[in-house]
């Protein structure tokens, strides 16, 4: 008995020892030198904490590497993410944008190709993949994340105070906005400060008015343009919309829209399916459904505008491609595309998983139903000036009451048909 105690203290002497913390210490230090630390950016600020926990789980699998996450403001990330890859520095790891917005940065070769890499990307959609491939080479530069849709949210404790149904036609909307603003409430809670946020509500409530998928197919391949009839007369039935918003409305931004929406001072919101996470987190109490914006007639379909919206993108230039590529499938697999589903309660652009599951995102394809392309990013955003900026300037000008709608159109064409070869017939 007494041997043993001596030996438990010759070695508790041992473990306590300057030269046996020194070797800990150095171990540590070994392994520490052997991690390799990832750069991930993204534009969702508000998404910061459910990436933050993905990563955790992803460092969990992963000990020899570390992954930084940076969240830009959404308005600012391609300015600043295009100034580092031109320095050629950069995230090793990126949200990238889809269509154009992805092209432009494939092009000027900051992207690594990822066929060659992750050959399961053979199992996504045709859809999908378009929004990752650069129509110059052909080639996929970005892993699909999620799509997302274009609609109208509603309160429906609001709805259910008020009396009001789920419209079916433009005079029930409308009808719907008149009581709302009777009872004291901002009818429509969308603002015209950002002029993206007029291309998101031109994808809410512009393809019913315009013909949707039909209109889409016509004016691509140039049987016709932006000055039809059926366009003027959407962007007409915009800015009729602007005695239902807000007090103001050249000046409210999108913070501010969410804000009356989250805090319940406006029934209705034209937004993307992004924000239900959000909206959910801020007001868990908020009690909101979507609905398609209709056409004049109840037979009229009643369109919904989708959007590849997100690609998880390679840097070309980066240090560590293969701890890079670790992290880029883990961003791909089937566990991250459910939490996406679950959590963020987006569509996500994952193979094989069952985004049904949750009761929202079951409504969004419900509505999907009636997809139809958003306009001009998925077919004008590819050259300069592209369709979105064009139609951002120029709606923001209708709204403001300084442009009529058929000067909109015309600088629109213009625009496009300086480049569009289909446009110049």
């Amino acid at each position: 008995m007494k041997k043993n105690v001596v030996i438990i203290m010759l070695l508790a002497i041992i473990l306590m020892s300057p030269l046996f913390a020194t070797g800990t210490t150095e171990t540590n230090k070994a392994i520490a030198e052997k991690k390799v630390t990832l750069n991930f950016w993204t534009w969702r600020p508000e998404d910061v904490d459910f990436y933050a926990s993905q990563i955790a789980q992803f460092e969990a699998m992963n000990p020899d590497i570390e992954v930084v996450q940076t969240a830009h403001k959404n308005t600012e990330y391609n300015t600043i993410l295009a100034a580092s890859l031109s320095g050629g520095s950069g995230p090793d790891v990126f949200q990238g944008r889809a269509y154009g917005g992805l092209a432009t940065f494939a092009d000027s070769g900051f992207l690594e190709p990822l066929e060659q890499w992750m050959p399961e990307l053979k199992e996504y959609s045709a859809t999908s993949l378009l929004g990752a491939t650069s129509p110059t080479d052909g080639k996929v530069y970005g892993s699909p994340a999620v799509s997302q849709t274009v609609f109208m949210y509603y309160n429906k404790a609001m709805y259910k105070e008020l009396g009001l149904t789920i419209p079916t036609t433009w005079k029930a909307l409308i009808n719907n906005f008149e009581a709302a603003q009777k009872a004291g409430y901002i009818a429509l809670g969308n603002g015209a400060k950002d002029g993206w946020t007029l291309e998101t509500m031109l994808g809410g409530m512009g393809p019913s008015s315009y013909g949707g998928t039909p209109f889409f197919n016509d004016v691509v391949k140039g049987n016709k343009n932006f000055l039809d009839p059926a366009f003027i007369a959407m962007v007409n039935k915009m800015k009729t919309l602007t005695k239902y918003m807000p007090d103001l409305y050249m000046g409210i931004s999108y913070d501010d829209m969410r804000s009356y929406f989250i805090n319940e001072m406006t029934p209705h919101l034209i937004a993307g399916s992004y924000e239900a996470a959000y909206f959910r987190g801020q007001n868990p109490d908020l009690d909101f459904g979507i609905f398609a914006v209709p056409g004049e007639k109840a037979s009229d379909p009643a369109y919904v505008s989708v959007y590849a919206d997100m690609n998880f993108a390679l840097n070309a230039n980066s240090q560590n491609k293969e701890a890079a590529l670790t992290f880029l499938k883990f961003l791909s697999s089937k566990e991250f595309g459910k939490a996406m589903v679950s959590q963020m309660k987006m569509v996500t652009s994952v193979p094989g998983v069952d985004a049904s599951s949750d009761p929202f995102i079951a409504r969004v394809l419900e509505l999907q139903k009636n997809a139809t392309p958003y306009l001009f990013l998925v077919g004008f955003r590819y050259n300069q000036p592209t369709g979105s900026s064009l139609w951002q300037a120029t709606s923001q000008g209708v709204m403001a009451g300084t442009l009529t709608s058929t000067e909109a159109a015309k600088q629109i064409q213009d625009g496009i048909a300086s480049y569009y070869v289909p446009f110049q017939k």
